[in-house]
């Protein structure tokens, strides 16, 4: 993966949500995730820019931070059995996952989310949106945007999802978890 291209490609997002918000300087002092989770009260002028470009950068940050060297992290404790009781166990997970990213049409993500209920779901999302954006918080993604695999994988995207699930970081993931249960996260 070249770094240059990934840190230019996500500074962009956040130079541009930047931008956005530039007149509303309510907004300037907010952070993503509360700009993002009240969407319906940032000014429509605006509102598609910071969908895509708070989304983008949010996702990304996430993105980056739940991965790590393959084969070096397993998944325990509260969040397994969490995947066990509420998914039907880590091969039913990782085969609803993989095909939420497989069948997102176009550019998109996969999530594993704590919905409002505090429950896990599986879901994807069209462009840049955030689960924030349906009240729902995010605690593991993958970007099935084509630029996140083409060129290590070219037009096979189900090859990248499967090897993903190698460099998943489940600390990073269980922590994630942790905090969406917390009450001000339902």
């Amino acid at each position: 993966m070249n770094i240059l291209l990934v840190d230019k490609h996500h500074q962009a997002y956040v130079n541009n949500l930047n931008a956005a918000i530039a007149k509303y300087p309510d907004l300037a002092y907010g952070c993503v995730d509360c700009i993002l989770g009240d969407i319906a009260n940032v000014p429509e002028d605006i509102r598609q820019a910071v969908i895509n470009n708070g989304g983008g950068h949010k996702n990304h940050t996430m993105f980056w931070e739940i991965m790590t060297k393959p084969d070096t992290s397993k998944l325990e404790g509260p969040l397994k059995e969490a995947i066990d009781a509420e998914l039907g166990g880590y091969d039913a997970f990782v085969e609803s996952f993989s095909q939420a990213a497989a069948t997102r049409f176009g550019s998109g993500w996969a999530w594993l989310v704590v919905n409002k209920d505090g429950k896990l779901e599986v879901t994807s999302t069209a462009n840049q949106d955030n689960p924030l954006l349906e009240g729902k918080t995010a605690i593991l993604c993958l970007d099935v945007w084509e630029h996140a695999y083409y060129l290590h994988y070219q037009n096979r995207r189900p090859d990248y999802i499967k090897e993903f699930f190698r460099v998943i970081n489940w600390d990073k993931v269980s922590e994630n978890y942790e905090k969406a249960l917390k009450p001000h996260h339902q």
